[in-house]
């Protein structure tokens, strides 16, 4: 099979496209024809090898994965004696490693229905951030009804679902985003815009219940200033050093937070077969549509990496493998 391979860390260059053994199946093993899969900041981070705190986990002098890629879409091929929820046909949808590549075999708990509504490319772009926004809006930012919620980032792959969860939760948006992406986010449902370019959130004076920050741009005082005294602000990836990455504002974040009414918490999202199934409704509810900026083949994963690190995807960066 064709596979989007990875043997060191650096540029985009170092993923390549190799014919590879199709994987085994194993008992509990569910193996997927991947049709679409998309790119996150987590494939750059794992391309690079950066922060470099993050090779202790995958690897120190090379990735120990040589399959890159998460999010797949897909109809299920070939199923495990000990599969019971899954069938060969099935058309599914989740998150597992080595998703750059025409075939991917996880576990039954890493694959749910794809929407009946939703396209390949939309389904292959959900679970890493679909997740995400999901947990931290609702998990860390205990959204609920009739909160005030802004999203800084908003046009983003996290950001745009961050904005249509957060709605579907009843709150009332903000949307910080630049201005050529100012009507995007007004149509998945934002309430209030706000042009960064030449606007500051932070010195506004409006106060909000939650601040979901995608972005690591703001020092954790300024975002303090837009948050209400009881206020919350969820730390969703971005800033930080090449060593460390955002884990220092992560612990700068635990401290203030016992010293200020305010909550300030970062947080690693997880795949889980649960919140796919909460986000599966959702799209079939019409509450939240993927949205997709470009699609590459898979043949160049390459350039749709290096599109999504210069950061100025709108919305999610599609991989079409089918």
């Amino acid at each position: 099979m064709k596979a989007i391979c990875q043997y060191a860390y650096g540029s985009p260059n170092v993923l390549q496209l190799r014919d590879v053994d199709k994987p085994a199946v194993e008992e509990d093993g569910v193996l997927v024809r991947v049709m679409a899969s998309s790119a996150n900041p987590l494939d750059w981070h794992f391309m690079r090898g950066k922060p470099y705190f993050l090779r202790l986990l995958i690897g120190l002098r090379k990735p120990r994965r040589t399959i890159a890629g998460v999010d797949v879409a897909g109809r299920v091929e070939e199923v495990g004696a000990g599969v019971t929820r899954l069938r060969p046909g099935d058309e599914v949808f989740g998150g597992h490693d080595g998703a750059f590549a025409e075939y991917v075999c996880g576990r039954e708990r890493n694959f749910v229905p794809k929407p009946v509504n939703a396209t390949f490319e939309q389904a292959g772009a959900v679970a890493v951030a679909g997740c995400t926004a999901l947990q931290a809006v609702r998990d860390h930012g205990r959204v609920g009804p009739a909160q005030t919620v802004l999203i800084n980032g908003a046009a983003g792959g996290v950001g745009t679902f961050a904005v249509q969860i957060a709605k579907a939760y009843g709150a009332e948006v903000t949307a910080v985003c630049s201005t050529r992406n100012l009507e995007l986010v007004r149509s998945i449902g934002a309430d209030h815009v706000i042009d960064y370019t030449s606007e500051d959130f932070t010195r506004s004076g409006t106060r909000y219940d939650a601040v979901i920050d995608t972005v690591g741009n703001r020092s954790l005082s300024a975002i303090g200033r837009a948050l209400t005294s009881k206020g919350t602000l969820v730390l969703v990836g971005g800033g930080g050093n090449s060593l460390v990455g955002p884990m220092a504002q992560s612990l700068w974040a635990r401290v203030r937070s016992r010293f200020t009414g305010q909550r300030m918490v970062m947080f690693v999202a997880k795949i889980t077969n649960e919140d796919l199934l909460v986000l599966k409704e959702l799209i079939e509810a019409g509450k939240v549509t993927p949205v997709i900026d470009k699609t590459y083949p898979l043949s160049e994963t390459r350039e749709a990496v290096a599109y999504l690190e210069a950061g100025h995807a709108r919305g999610k960066v599609a991989i079409s493998v089918g």
